[in-house]
């Protein structure tokens, strides 16, 4: 008889996905719908389009006061939402 390797189902899906080059867009996803959980109530109803470009995510605000305070916590924010996802998805957040 002959002994196979076992492999956990969550390691062969993470695997299929790095080698298929879909590991980036769904961390991506999962930081995106986080920024609700992570942010806050109040900060999300200002929320009007959020996106990353280039390790940084993208956060159109209404509220110019907002903006301001979110911009001097973004460092802050970088890191809950990389930590929310398990992963270094951004470096950076700009506000606009």
């Amino acid at each position: 008889m002959f002994r196979r390797e076992v492999k956990q189902l969550d390691s062969l899906v993470y695997q299929y996905l790095r080698v298929m080059g879909l590991e980036t867009p769904l961390l991506q996803k999962r930081l995106i719908m986080s920024w609700e959980k992570v942010a806050g109530e109040v900060v999300f109803k200002y929320t009007r389009q959020i996106f990353i470009s280039n390790q940084t995510l993208m956060v159109k605000i209404d509220n110019s006061a907002l903006k301001a305070e979110l911009s001097m916590m973004r460092s802050e924010y970088v890191r809950k939402l990389n930590d929310c996802v398990g992963a270094r998805v951004i470096a950076d957040i700009r506000f606009f």
